[in-house]
């Protein structure tokens, strides 16, 4: 059974209602920010398999803060996604929504894949996503 809604998420314990934390927001922005700094770093190091993990890392983060605003825990990263796309596609566009997902799914690669090499440009990409996304989240959580 493949989960596509907010309330199977919150069925299968996937996401979970709490108080809205606006000081877990503020946390939350502030490590989005430092791993697209670590991902700025990491591609002058060349280490491209790393640099997508933190680039990605940037986006759920920034992702996190929104749901911990708006009083949701997730427990998946993929229900993040589900998350943001069932509640806030009105207000981001889906391709960078997309971006979420597009990066988790290559985060997931390059820790556990055993044929994805990323190159530079794959990293320089997933940094501009994250950078794009990060915007447009922030955008959302300060009105």
């Amino acid at each position: 059974m493949e989960i596509k809604t907010v309330n199977e998420c919150i069925k299968f314990r996937l996401l979970r209602k709490i108080k809205p934390d606006l000081e877990k927001t503020r946390k939350s922005l502030e490590l989005s920010d430092n791993r697209v700094k670590k991902c700025e770093t990491i591609i002058k190091l060349e280490i491209y398999d790393l640099s997508i993990v933190e680039a990605y890392l940037g986006m759920f983060h920034a992702a996190r803060g929104l749901l911990y605003k708006e009083g949701m825990q997730e427990k998946s990263h993929y229900a993040v996604y589900i998350y943001l796309k069932e509640k806030h596609s009105n207000k981001i566009p889906l391709h960078i929504l997309n971006f979420l997902n597009i990066h988790r799914i290559q985060r997931h690669e390059a820790m556990y894949g055993f044929e994805f090499n990323p190159t530079k440009e794959d990293a320089e990409r997933a940094l501009e996503d994250a950078r794009i996304f990060i915007k447009e989240i922030k955008k959302v959580i300060h009105g």
